[in-house]
């Protein structure tokens, strides 16, 4: 037993080994699910999309063996619970994927590249914790708390993730571990029904990492850092979680409580969490073998309208991962791998508003070309 007292360094402290680990691959394999998303509609590739989807197969077949055997009680997270807020999921989830390709990656993206010496992606992710934190305490917060977060589909806990769904409807209780390995399997005949794949070593080791991390983080956070009764409050509790509940990995809300510590450090209430050490650990992971590789450089903006869509992309995200509970990481992996029906609308509506961003860009740069040759 770890002593309570010493615990939320255990689980800070694990938290960021576990993201620098998730920092070092993903620079080291181009880890993007924005790239991913991208390569498919511009190029027809699948790669990076396919280690992507293997990171999610291994996150849900982890997070459902430690499910089914008691380690984690995944009905103690954001992603699951009485009320689904479905139009959150769908504004917010769009948004950020519009926002993610304006500013040239997600939030793990943008951590990576700011690591690796990326200016751009430093001030996006500058204009997305402030955005974050005003949707979570700010300006922004009114629109989503009165206006979206009220569209909630009421469903008692019996639907709020797929087991649940199965069990509510009369299948035993061993769908809580063969349904997410099901999934997980299919997902894996599909990554490797390609033969281009099944030789990318990369991208093979790439989404089994990472992962293998979101599952270390739910270790971490609902097992190593659950308290079944607080010394101090006599309560259950999650030890140094910003939601109080169980955490895996997530880069948007996270990022704007760094900003608040930063801002607030001096206040004894403001202390370091497992998704601070995680936004940490991922900055310092990728810096680290940004420097191994040698490819560790400044780069900046190309023109001024460079700068605004990187700006509005960073507000975009700020808002929009706060918005739908998480980032391609927090919902796309994370909420997707306890198999919330929540996190699947979310991460649909991602990868929507990332399709609908480069479209836009395309159109952009085609109207702007047509003017440049009608003006010639």
């Amino acid at each position: 037993m770890i002593d309570p007292a010493h615990l939320p360094a255990v689980v800070t402290g694990l938290a960021f080994v576990l993201a620098f680990v998730f920092g070092a691959v993903a620079q080291r394999v181009n880890f993007c699910t924005m790239g991913a998303v991208s390569d498919v509609v511009n190029m027809g590739d699948w790669g990076r999309m396919r280690m992507w989807v293997l990171a999610i197969a291994v996150a849900i077949a982890g997070t459902g063996i430690m499910q089914s055997m008691g380690v984690i009680d995944t009905a103690k997270t954001i992603y699951t619970g009485e009320r689904i807020p479905w139009l959150s999921h769908i504004v917010g989830g769009f948004l950020f994927g519009f926002g993610m390709t304006l500013g040239s990656g997600c939030g793990s993206k943008t951590l990576i590249r700011t690591g690796a010496g990326n200016l751009k992606s430093l001030v996006v992710l500058v204009f997305l914790a402030i955005s974050a934190y005003m949707t979570l305490k700010g300006a922004f917060a009114p629109w989503r708390v009165n206006d979206l977060d009220t569209f909630r589909l009421d469903v008692h806990a019996a639907a709020s993730d797929l087991p649940t769904l199965a069990m509510a409807l009369g299948l035993p209780q061993a769908v809580r571990l063969w349904l997410p390995l099901i999934v997980a399997a299919a997902l894996a005949v599909w990554i490797f029904r390609d033969p281009e794949f099944r030789t990318s070593r990369g991208y093979i080791v790439g989404g089994i990492v990472i992962g293998a991390v979101i599952v270390g983080g739910w270790y971490v956070s609902g097992h190593l850092g659950f308290l079944a009764e607080d010394p101090q409050t006599l309560e259950a509790k999650f030890v140094a979680t910003d939601s109080g509940r169980m955490e895996s990995f997530s880069f948007v809300a996270p990022s704007a409580y760094l900003l608040e510590l930063l801002l607030l450090w001096t206040d004894q209430s403001r202390l370091l969490t497992f998704g601070i050490a995680g936004v940490l650990g991922m900055l310092v992971g990728s810096g680290a073998m940004a420097l191994a590789m040698r490819t560790f450089r400044w780069e900046s903006f190309a023109s001024p309208e460079d700068v605004a869509n990187h700006m509005v992309g960073g507000v975009l995200m700020g808002f929009g991962g706060v918005t739908a509970l998480g980032c391609t990481i927090g919902q796309g992996i994370s909420g997707v791998s306890t198999l919330a029906v929540g996190s699947i609308l979310a991460l649909a509506s991602i990868i929507a508003g990332a399709v609908a961003a480069m479209k836009y860009q395309v159109w952009r740069v085609e109207r702007t070309s047509a003017g440049a040759r009608a003006y010639a």
